[in-house]
């Protein structure tokens, strides 16, 4: 019998879309997604992974979407920072159903419902542990939630951002539409800028070169495969320098 394969990385920051717990619903959460990612990432957790998340709000509400169609750009930002507290506040719920510790730490203040974000007590909590799901994205408008993961990656020193999408790595087209769309193994930061790939947007793509922090894109969609990319196995894509 092979041992159990030890984690490739100790702390880690995992970026997930307001989507991911949609299923193959059009709008909302689905409680029988979020409990089949609580237990995945209970299962890495249980590895001795520090684990730190930021999720979105495109399920229930998108910003960008919404200023397009002339609602004011801050404002409607501001709304699809609330929508992804929501999304954390049932992921939360999911972990606990699992007896994962969890904390949502917002960057908007909302006493009740969460933390503020204190970067020295965010890293306690994964010292102690616990799951952290951050919440309201950097707090700023014009920010999104794939900059507000490279932000906190860096400021809790996190190794590597694993952002699980609905496909299985980063493509040199969307292969849901173009069938023989190429997938790769590994890209530098800057061939994902200079070729607009849609991995995350820009500011976070950037943010990550400068501080050299690796980012890996898996399919999130199959069962077990957060454990397959922590324990290094060659899943999805690496964009690396």
């Amino acid at each position: 019998m092979t041992p159990p394969r030890r984690p490739a990385y100790k702390r880690i920051l995992l970026k997930l879309s307001g989507e991911a717990l949609m299923g193959e619903q059009t709008y909302g959460i689905d409680p029988a997604v979020a409990t089949r990612i609580a237990t995945d990432i209970a299962e890495i957790q249980a590895m001795g992974v520090e684990i730190a998340i930021v999720i979105g709000g495109g399920n229930i509400f998108r910003g960008v979407a919404a200023s397009a169609r002339g609602m004011d750009r801050a404002t409607a930002d501001y709304m699809g920072m609330l929508a992804t507290v929501i999304n954390a506040l049932a992921l939360q719920d999911a972990l606990e159903q699992q007896n994962v510790v969890t904390r949502v730490v917002t960057a908007i203040e909302m006493r009740a419902v969460a933390e503020p974000f204190i970067r020295r007590r965010a890293i306690r909590h994964l010292e102690k542990k616990r799951v952290i799901v951050f919440g309201a994205g950097t707090g700023n408008p014009y920010f999104s939630t794939d900059t507000a993961a490279a932000l906190r990656a860096m400021e809790i020193k996190a190794e590597v951002i694993m952002k699980g999408t609905k496909v299985d790595g980063i493509y040199d087209a969307d292969p849901m539409i173009k069938r023989d769309a190429v997938r790769y193994d590994t890209i530098s930061y800057q061939q994902v800028l200079e070729r607009g790939l849609k991995v995350m947007d820009s500011t976070a793509i950037s943010l990550c070169m400068d501080n050299r922090l690796p980012i890996v894109v898996f399919n999130l969609r199959t069962p077990g495969n957060i454990k397959r990319a922590i324990t290094g196995e060659p899943i999805g894509s690496l964009v690396t320098a």
